[in-house]
C-alpha cells in the first residue's frame, strides 16, 4: 500500500510503500504482496495514501521516469511556459482538458485574430521551472504539459512562437468539438479600425455627407424669383394750389424657364 500520496510522474521508492495484512479473499485484483515487485517503478495514475498499488497504475520498470511512462504510443507531451491568466488562474491540474487559443497577426491582415488551434486537450501535468529573464537571472515560469499529437505538436509550437497562447479550461466529460470562425476587432467592435476609417476618408472626403444626408429626403423647394425692377416713372399731382411729384416703380413679369 502506499505510505504517501503518489502523483503522476513519479518513480515509487521503498520509503513510499508499506506492508498491510488482508483476508486472501479480500486482496485487491493486480495487487502485490512484495515491494520489490513495485520500487523503481514509474507511478502513470495518481495513487492516495493507504490505497493498494495497483498493476494499472504503475508503469513497466525501465519504461522511462517522470511523465514518459504515461505518453501513450503514437502521442507526444508538450510543455508550455504560461502566466497565472493564461493558466486560468491556477485551475489547470493534471487531469483536466483544456482548449488552446492563440491571439496574433495573419499574414496581409489589418488587424489581429483570436482563433481556436486545438481543442479537448489532456493536461499532463502544471508546475513551475526556472528560466533566465531578460537581465540573464533565474525566475520562476509557470508551465503547462499537454498531451498532444505529432501534428498538434506543430501547431502548438508554430502559435506559440508567433502569437500569445490562453488556455480555456472546459469539462472533462464533454468530448465535442466547435467549429468558430475566429474573431478581429471588426467582430470585436463592430467597425473597422482607425488606420482603416482614415484611408476611406482620405479617398472619398465627402462621405460623411452623404451619411448625414438621407437619399430619402425630399430637397428643398427653390424660391419664385423675385419680379424685376425697371427704370422709375413720375407722377405729378396738383391739390387745389399744392404741387407734388410722386415716383412710382415699373414692374415686369419674372421670367419663367419653358
Amino acid at each position: 500500500m502506499a505510505s504517501r500520496a503518489l502523483s503522476i510522474g513519479a518513480t515509487v521508492q521503498p520509503d513510499d510503500l508499506k506492508i498491510a495484512k488482508v483476508p486472501v479473499d479480500t486482496f485487491p485484483k493486480g495487487g502485490f504482496s512484495k515491494i520489490e515487485e513495485v520500487t523503481e517503478r514509474p507511478v502513470i495514475s495518481n495513487i492516495l495514501v493507504d490505497e493498494p498499488i495497483l498493476e494499472g497504475r504503475l508503469g513497466m520498470k525501465g519504461g522511462g521516469f517522470g511523465l514518459a511512462p504515461v505518453i501513450p504510443p503514437g502521442m507526444r507531451a508538450a510543455t508550455l511556459r504560461v502566466t497565472d491568466v493564461v493558466g486560468v488562474a491556477g485551475f489547470v491540474q493534471p487531469g483536466l482538458r483544456v482548449d488552446v487559443l492563440v491571439t496574433g497577426r495573419p499574414p496581409n491582415h489589418e488587424e489581429n485574430v483570436t482563433t481556436t488551434v486545438l481543442q479537448n486537450i489532456q493536461v499532463l501535468g502544471a508546475g513551475t521551472t526556472l528560466v533566465p529573464d531578460s537581465r540573464g537571472q533565474a525566475i520562476n515560469a509557470h508551465t503547462v504539459t499537454v498531451l498532444v499529437t505529432p501534428e498538434q505538436a506543430e501547431i502548438l509550437t508554430l502559435a506559440t512562437n508567433e502569437g500569445k497562447i490562453q488556455l480555456v479550461l472546459r469539462n472533462s466529460k464533454d468530448n465535442g468539438v466547435e467549429k468558430t470562425p475566429g474573431t478581429d476587432g471588426v467582430k470585436l467592435f463592430g467597425r473597422g479600425s482607425l488606420a482603416r476609417q482614415a484611408a476611406a476618408k482620405w479617398k472619398d472626403p465627402d462621405a460623411h455627407l452623404r451619411q448625414i444626408r438621407p437619399a430619402s429626403v425630399p430637397a428643398v423647394a427653390a424660391a419664385p424669383p423675385a419680379p424685376k425692377t425697371e427704370d422709375v416713372d413720375q407722377i405729378v399731382m396738383i391739390r387745389g394750389t399744392t404741387r407734388t411729384v410722386e415716383k412710382v416703380m415699373k414692374f415686369s413679369e419674372p421670367e419663367t424657364n419653358p
